[in-house]
């Protein structure tokens, strides 16, 4: 009783910026670290000798398949990570056992299924991710990446969803260490099975593949330690309650990177309509360095996740308030320094991943007008998580779908009709605009909500 106590009065009397500061320096290590080896595909693959921009291609094509996978990790990983996190603020400790153990189980049998059917499938699967304008060096490369990816798919969810309970008990540096653990498996294979084995893409896919297995396997040992909910058979129960709990609580997430994949299937359409596999190979890799960059302040948000979460159950409404604003400032700040880097620096970074003047010339563009609006996404992305940690699953699930899919996906079926090539580069950029308009409303009335709530 004495520990869970100690988790209660950490929670909810350290001071807010102290407490996520403190949890959110792990989870931004995590990030970094794993968008760092997300990028690390993009990166060797890019250096084989032979039908570099195909392979750089082929991995861009995969992408929003494996963002359809994460997105069902965090369905089932936010949804039981935020029910559970205000079940102990509200001292329910049976119902937050139970939905761990419920989450994860769900996570297991959904991943199984894709493993199974996506491989079954894999040739109607891939011919509706590749453009129709690639080569078949290209189709085949591709087969080959998915394949093996599909194999991985229990444990890349998995781990999201043990990654996601932990951080939202307040075990941030346990999730620190399985991501990093994982991390640096696929750093270490990637040049070793791309590049000296010869291995190209399917070298990739295994390195990832054995990342996300070591990630699993450590969050697994993080999840029994110390104060931490144990995952148990028992515990199990796949009902009604917890299936609603966990969908209220993880569709935002679910809309979130869903949408991202539906995105980046549209996206490389376009770009291979308006300038084949270079095109697709430079959004591919913007797409991979923005992602990167923006994992910083997608981690500096998941330390203020169960902050809020643990504190709106604890009915501390002051500190939800605190903390998000706190988030905000910090966060937009951080996003402007980034944005001038990027604006500033643009053609060396895209070279650093693929020296190709095509890639090249797509790629600086692409880079300087959507790293011009990344300082909105303070914001907008500190907005959704207030909204989904208090369990506000319709408002945070418009929130989620807003940039890459209420605004992004009409942008980029219009705009390269209108603009060409131009149109693809510039659709990101005008949808996070866009954004910001429907978040200030949602959050404006929440906070109010919550500065009128009594304490």
């Amino acid at each position: 009783m004495q520990k869970k106590q100690d988790r209660f009065t950490y929670m909810t009397t350290t001071p807010v910026p102290r407490l996520i500061a403190e949890l959110a320096v792990p989870t931004i290590i995590s990030m970094l670290v794993t968008g760092i080896y997300n990028s690390a595909d993009t990166y060797f693959v890019g250096r084989i000798h032979e039908n570099a921009t195909q392979a750089t291609a082929a991995v861009g094509i995969v992408f929003p398949m494996m963002a359809i996978i994460q997105a069902l990790g965090f369905l089932f990983g936010h949804g039981s990570g935020n029910f559970l996190s205000r079940m102990l603020g509200a001292g329910k400790t049976n119902e937050a056992n139970e939905m761990a153990s419920t989450g994860f189980a769900m996570a297991m049998i959904m991943g199984l299924i894709i493993a199974v059917f996506g491989n079954i499938f894999i040739n109607p699967l891939t011919d509706f991710l590749i453009s129709k304008d690639v080569t078949d060096v290209t189709i085949e490369m591709t087969k080959e990446y998915s394949s093996i990816i599909l194999i991985g798919a229990p444990f890349m969810m998995c781990q999201f969803v043990i990654n996601n309970q932990l951080r939202f008990q307040g075990s941030a540096v346990y999730a620190m260490f399985g991501l990093l653990a994982g991390a640096i498996m696929n750093i270490v294979l990637d040049p070793l099975l791309i590049l000296h084995f010869n291995m190209g893409v399917t070298g990739a896919a295994i390195a990832t593949v054995s990342g996300q297995i070591s990630s699993f396997i450590m969050l697994l040992i993080g999840s029994s330690q110390g104060e931490n909910i144990r995952l148990s058979i028992k515990n199990v129960k796949i009902n009604s309650y917890y299936i609603a709990e966990v969908i209220n609580g993880g569709i935002p997430s679910l809309f979130r990177q869903g949408l991202a994949a539906v995105s980046s299937i549209l996206l490389n359409t376009a770009a291979g309509n308006y300038g084949g596999e270079p095109t697709i190979a430079g959004m591919t890799i913007v797409t991979r360095i923005l992602m990167l960059l923006v994992s910083a302040l997608i981690g500096f948000g998941q330390g203020y996740q169960p902050v809020c979460s643990f504190n709106y159950g604890a009915g501390l409404k002051k500190r939800v308030r605190e903390g998000f604003w706190f988030s905000v400032r910090w966060g937009t700040i951080f996003l402007i320094c980034v944005s001038v880097f990027c604006i500033t620096k643009a053609p060396d970074v895209v070279a650093f991943f693929r020296d190709d003047p095509d890639v090249v010339k797509v790629g600086v563009i692409a880079l300087r007008c959507q790293a011009a609006a990344l300082p909105l996404m303070g914001f907008t992305v500190m907005t959704n998580m207030m909204l989904q940690s208090m369990g506000k699953g319709v408002k945070a699930s418009i929130t989620a779908s807003a940039r890459n899919g209420l605004f992004f996906i009409p942008a980029i079926l219009i705009l390269p009709r209108i603009f060409g090539l131009l149109g693809v580069e510039t659709a990101q950029a005008v949808a996070d605009v866009l954004s910001l308009g429907i978040s200030i409303p949602f959050a404006a009335s929440e906070l109010l909500k919550l500065k009128q709530s009594p304490e």
